[in-house]
């Protein structure tokens, strides 16, 4: 429990210093040039998936690849929200973003990142649909409560960031400004507030911790489901191609839920480690998912296959 504290509330903090992550100074170029890179490398391998499901019929009329295009646009703004601003730290740059810049990053981080956390589950759900209830897919999953699926997700992350941004900086600041993490996040931000935080870190643990831990639970219930009804099938082919499919999806979630369960199932945390374990789910994953989701999903390939083929052609006729 924080105590308040005994800062002149008459000092009104106008902007915040992110100390960003601790690093060696003679690596600061050469960490710089490795985000700079995984920054473009997510954009472009994010949007190449994003207007490849929107090019390719057969993947644009299924649920799971219209899920994975929302995926997609979400990873390439959650980047856009992070990485710049962490980009700043290896640089003479200054360090100092504005209280309403820290505000705004701090929404949309929770917007953007809740919404991701709920559309894992939603991916899941559908993967169980497909595999366990092959029959009934086409009415339980169709387009219409794909969409509406999606559009609960997104309105969800906006109402959970809007509760999470306001209930942060309703408190006073007062100083000191300095945020020991790379963006301004809960914990990091709570630390600086000159009020009891009591009631702020209790709502993070349920809103955050508990929401998450829930969803990482039941996607592991759906595949468990999932790996049960695919040690059934009779071909080998079948096996391979449903494990290539869910095991893309399990390594992604894997690598998203367990460093943020790990953060805020611990509001009162301030262990050295969250900024590095920060960086696999805010930075690492939307990384890694273009990557995962092309190499290990044959009908992404077979469409980027198709789309060059296409486009090949073209050319020639020309």
């Amino acid at each position: 429990m924080r105590k308040t504290k005994n800062t002149s509330l008459d000092t009104v903090v106008t902007d915040f210093i992110l100390l960003g992550l601790p690093h060696p100074q003679n690596l600061r170029i050469l960490l710089f040039l490795v985000f700079f890179i995984i920054y473009i490398l997510t954009q472009l391998g994010n949007l190449l998936i994003l207007l490849t499901v929107w090019a390719d019929p057969k993947l644009h009329a299924r649920p799971m690849y219209v899920l994975l295009g929302v995926l997609s646009f979400l990873d390439m703004w959650l980047s856009s929200v992070i990485v710049p601003r962490l980009m700043l730290d290896f640089t003479p740059a200054n360090k100092a973003i504005p209280f309403g810049g820290c505000v705004a990053q701090l929404y949309f981080f929770h917007f953007l990142g809740s919404t991701q956390c709920f559309l894992y589950t939603l991916m899941a759900y559908d993967r169980y649909l497909a595999i366990c209830r092959p029959l009934r897919y086409p009415m339980l999953m169709n387009g219409k409560l794909c969409t509406i699926l999606v559009a609960g997700a997104w309105v969800a992350g906006s109402i959970h960031g809007s509760i999470q941004a306001t209930l942060t900086f309703r408190l006073p600041y007062c100083g000191p400004n300095q945020v020991d993490y790379f963006i301004c996040d809960i914990p990091a931000v709570l630390r600086l507030a000159c009020a009891d935080t009591t009631v702020n870190e209790l709502v993070t643990f349920v809103d955050i911790g508990v929401v998450a831990a829930s969803c990482f639970m039941l996607i592991l219930l759906s595949y468990a489901n999932i790996v049960h009804a695919i040690l059934k099938i009779r071909t080998a082919d079948g096996r391979r191609r449903a494990f290539s499919t869910c095991g893309s999806h399990l390594t992604v979630v894997t690598v998203y839920y367990v460093p943020c369960i790990f953060i805020y199932l611990r509001p009162g945390s301030k262990s050295p480690l969250d900024g590095a374990v920060a960086v696999f789910y805010t930075v690492i994953t939307p990384f890694l998912n273009p990557l995962i989701y092309t190499l290990r999903n044959q009908e992404v390939k077979s469409a980027l296959k198709r789309i060059a083929g296409v486009r090949g052609a073209a050319s020639e006729n020309k």
